[in-house]
């Protein structure tokens, strides 16, 4: 990892954890002390973040794209981020849908060559003010509370293909993947309809949780990245229907 996108990712992960000892910055950029120390240096001399005793914290209180809500889990959720991002190809064409741990994963594929497709709009400013090469933004009428697009026209057919869709939802079963909310589940729909692969992006938490609507059958979900701390039954159980898991 170059230098660039060890400091974009430093940064990204200090808007929403605010501090980070030196060590665990070791482990997010894979790096030595003397390197994690380096970067730490010269984002703090840009003013960038603020150096402390054996450490790093932010300098705004921004703990996420939203700004207005922290990251539940963050750790676990960064983890998962990270193993998604490690799916992508340069040259692909991928959606993202909403929720915090959409919000970790484009921060990590912020800068990279691939297309990002999303109607999540804090997300997509996001990606605009960092300057990603290429963002779409499907369109439609703004949904001020869940902060997303909306078609207006149900009937319309989706019109970019991707290889890869990520989402996330509210439970995890055996019979696949639950939502409860529906202005979302109708407009991650229409998206997922020419997605060649189908990836869910779920902390620990809700695995075993029927809540809401069962929005995707077991059978049309390919991989499910999840954390480690996951229960070994839950995770065996959803692996028997033939499910593909990331342990992150």
């Amino acid at each position: 990892m170059n230098e660039i996108f060890r400091h974009k990712k430093l940064l990204s992960t200090l808007e929403a954890k605010q501090m980070l000892s030196t060590l665990e910055i070791m482990h997010l950029l894979n790096v030595s002390p003397a390197t994690a120390r380096r970067d730490i240096n010269k984002l703090s001399e840009q003013k960038k973040l603020r150096k402390v005793r054996n450490g790093a914290e932010a300098i705004n209180v921004q703990k996420s794209i939203e700004q207005d809500k922290p990251i539940n889990n963050f750790d676990e959720k960064r983890r998962i981020a990270e193993a998604a991002s490690r799916l992508c190809r340069e040259g692909d064409s991928v959606i993202l849908t909403c929720g915090s741990t959409m919000q970790l994963l484009g921060q990590a594929l912020c800068g990279q060559k691939l297309q990002i497709i999303t109607n999540f709009l804090p997300l997509a400013n996001y990606l605009i003010e960092q300057q990603h090469d290429d963002v779409v933004i499907m369109g439609g009428q703004y949904n001020k509370n869940k902060k997303v697009t909306l078609s207006l026209n149900q009937q319309n057919e989706f019109m970019y293909a991707a290889n890869i869709m990520f989402t996330s939802g509210k439970g995890f079963t055996p019979e696949g993947l639950f939502k409860t909310d529906m202005i979302i589940a109708n407009s991650e729909a229409q998206m997922s309809s020419k997605a060649s692969k189908y990836v869910v992006l779920l902390d620990s938490t809700k695995l075993g949780k029927e809540i809401g609507m069962l929005f995707r059958d077991i059978n049309n979900v390919d991989l499910l990245i999840t954390g480690k701390e996951a229960d070994p039954n839950i995770v065996q159980s959803i692996r028997d229907k033939g499910v593909e898991i990331i342990l992150a």
